[in-house]
């Protein structure tokens, strides 16, 4: 076996052939003749993709590995790590895109020959893309010996899908690998910072990351990075390279330390600046020229990022920066926010919902800052504006990871922002949106947390609330007739005179079809929403939309497929209605769709739901619990009685929807009632 060839995991190749990752168990314990490991260790072991993709052939179990599986598992093995095989793609990517012909030609010969040509053409490409100086390091013919056959592969999915799709293929699927190496600043998240500076002229992001801002960037006339690490300021170089045709520039260093655009007056600056941390350079910098609104204290990086971004804007220029909410309230900080507000510069504080960028359990703020210029007067007032209670008073978007409702979100703060920032002014929407005087906030603590400023949304009054009762008392009684009647034991030696099978034994014979959520992504025309697994887990319809990248079909739910999360000690199983029908299947949810001349949905999802079969299909990690639906159990019955179980099983579903939505109503009248009663709205009789 050739030395540095890929390596798959038991995972990746059940993902390889389609499978649940138990099959692969059992081939490696059935089949004598199974690749054998050649590397991993004994309780996660890796095999030769080669071999596994010969030996999944020879037994008709594949008949092609997908081209970009392949790729994955070649960018995978590169052995000089994730960030510079992305870099090593991206930059023959942009030649592909920006010198079709030269690819064409220089691909043409050998692989030993293209390490060796492709070196000066790749050059030459980035040179005349970004300039003589440029971070992007050109890889030499040793160093690109080995990547040949991944990077004409890469070619290949290039000519298929674009080459911008093709390296944002392998970006989300090398993030998704890595989801704690990199602070992520989510596409909905990106298109609002980007939607509250100007369009066009020079935008600067200090601290670039992946480039997912400047990327949102609308009809730039200059792109400018910085990023700590250069394999990620050369890696944001190139995907924005292949997203637009701007001027672009991108340099490697600490943005606080070595700043490299001291003399920049740019149109605008978007950042999502590191948190929390302590060595910033606060014993380094206390001269720096860039503390203009006062020096900030070891605890307080974020409020240095802050004036670090002012410093490069040119008078009357934009800023918006994602913050912890600690910034906004900090004693230690609010002699700097209250020279911002007394200067004028600070003139937004945007609250988010929890879930709208890492870490997700936070509500972090947004802020968005304007230099002042020499001639300029003082603001009167701060725009406030709190979009968490927006997101959680509805139900369908409700706020955590994966699950806000960015449309909505932006429209919230776009609609406040556009007045004000035309007119210095914005009407107030209790709840959502004030713009508060400055001086009202200029006392002992400066907090600019915007709840605390926010007059509450009005309680609806007695007229909603009395709405709000009457479908209450209309779901309990409909609750109540719905309990189910008392049960009828059965003869001690029933269930144990059933013959019985195993969801899988009925994969097998074909009576049912096995689909793993999580595929897809978004094409051209309008994509299907998503059921994720927190929608399964709440009872409501989908609200998960599906990634960009190389276009790959979703699994589609149909009328009548069962629905499983798989992580979990819960006991959720979903029949799916017409609601359902059309939408994706998401991450960690496995679908059933049983043939209705053989098995009855519901007694399929009555059984699924049993307490010991779930017990018993479940198996045991350090910090989650994953059901394995092959193996749960249900007993062999003509379609006649099960679909008698099938009705006694969807009854009791109906009833467990009404008093979920019974529960749902009365928290939002005691709620309403409390609130009613505290602001006036509802008198005590």
């Amino acid at each position: 076996m050739q030395e540095n060839a890929a390596e798959v995991t038991a995972a990746q190749i059940a993902r390889l052939a389609g499978v649940g990752r138990a099959a692969v168990s059992n081939w490696r314990r059935r089949h004598a003749d199974f690749p054998k490991p050649v590397g991993g260790s004994e309780t996660s072991p890796s095999f030769a993709l080669a071999d596994v993709e010969r030996w999944l052939r020879d037994q008709g179990k594949l008949a092609e590995v997908p081209l970009r599986e392949r790729i994955w598992q070649q960018f995978a093995a590169h052995t000089g790590g994730g960030v510079t095989a992305l870099v090593q793609a991206g930059a023959v990517l942009l030649l592909v895109h920006d010198r079709p012909a030269v690819w064409l030609e220089a691909a043409a010969v050998s692989d030993p020959r293209l390490a060796e040509v492709l070196p000066p053409a790749l050059d030459e490409a980035l040179t005349a893309r970004f300039g003589p100086r440029h971070t992007v390091t050109v890889p030499d013919a040793a160093e690109l010996a080995d990547a040949v056959p991944l990077l004409r592969g890469i070619a290949e999915l290039a000519a298929e899908t674009g080459a911008r799709q093709a390296f944002e293929f392998l970006l989300k699927r090398h993030l998704d690998a890595n989801p704690r190496q990199y602070s992520l600043t989510p596409p909905g998240l990106a298109d609002l910072m980007a939607a509250l500076v100007p369009v066009g002229g020079t935008v600067l992001d200090p601290a670039a990351g992946t480039g997912a801002l400047l990327r949102a960037v609308r009809r730039p006339a200059r792109l400018l990075a910085q990023d700590a690490d250069p394999g990620l300021a050369a890696l944001s170089a190139l995907r924005l390279a292949l997203h637009t045709g701007a001027d672009i520039r991108t340099e490697a260093g600490d943005a606080l330390r070595a700043d490299a655009y001291g003399e920049l007056a740019a149109d605008a600056v978007l950042c999502h600046p590191p948190f929390n941390e302590r060595n910033w350079g606060h014993d380094e910098l206390a001269y720096d020229p860039r503390w203009e609104y006062g020096f900030p204290a070891r605890t307080e990086s974020e409020l240095a990022w802050v004036q670090h971004a002012l410093a490069r804007l040119r008078p009357g220029g934009t800023a918006v920066l994602l913050m912890p909410p600690a910034a906004a309230s900090r004693r230690s900080g609010r002699r700097i926010r209250a020279g911002l507000l007394r200067r004028g510069a600070l003139r937004a504080v945007v609250a988010l919902p929890a879930g709208a960028a890492p870490p997700y359990g936070i509500p972090l703020h947004l802020w968005v800052l304007r230099r002042p210029g020499l001639a300029d007067r003082p603001a009167a007032g701060l725009l406030v504006v709190d979009t968490a209670a927006g997101q959680a008073g509805t139900e369908t978007a409700v706020a955590g990871r994966d699950r806000l409702d960015w449309t909505a979100l932006r429209t919230a703060v776009l609609d406040a922002w556009g007045p004000f920032d035309r007119h210095g002014t914005v009407e107030e929407n209790p709840g959502v949106s004030r713009a508060v005087p400055v001086v009202e906030l200029l006392d002992d603590d400066v907090d600019l947390a915007p709840a605390r400023h926010l007059p509450p949304p009005a309680a609806g009054g007695a007229d909603e609330l009395g709405r709000v009762r009457e479908r209450l008392t209309r779901t309990l009684g409909r609750t109540a007739e719905l309990t189910p009647r008392p049960a009828r034991p059965a003869p001690p030696a029933a269930p144990a005179a059933w013959p019985s099978t195993t969801v899988g034994e009925l994969a097998r014979a074909q009576d049912l079809v096995l689909r793993a959520g999580g595929a897809g992504t978004a094409r051209a025309e309008a994509p299907p929403a998503v059921l994720t697994e927190q929608d399964v887990l709440a009872g409501r319809g989908p609200t998960g939309t599906l990634p960009e990248g190389p276009e790959e079909e979703p699994v589609l739910i149909e009328r009548g497929d069962i629905v499983v999360p798989v992580l979990g000690s819960g006991t959720v199983v979903r029949v799916a209605c017409d609601a359902l029908a059309g939408a994706a299947l998401g991450r960690n949810l496995q679908l059933l769709r049983p043939d209705p001349a053989a098995l009855d949905a519901w007694f399929l999802a009555g059984f699924l739901r049993g307490s010991a079969n779930q017990r018993q299909a479940s198996s045991y990690a350090s910090t989650a619990t994953r059901l394995d639906v092959r193996r749960i159990q249900l007993p062999r019955l003509p379609l006649a009685d099960q679909r008698r179980y099938g009705e006694r099983f969807r009854a009791l579903a109906e009833f467990e929807d009404a008093l979920r939505l019974a529960g749902r109503l009365g928290e939002q009248l005691v709620q309403g009632l409390y609130d009613g009663l505290t602001d006036g709205s509802v008198l005590p009789e």
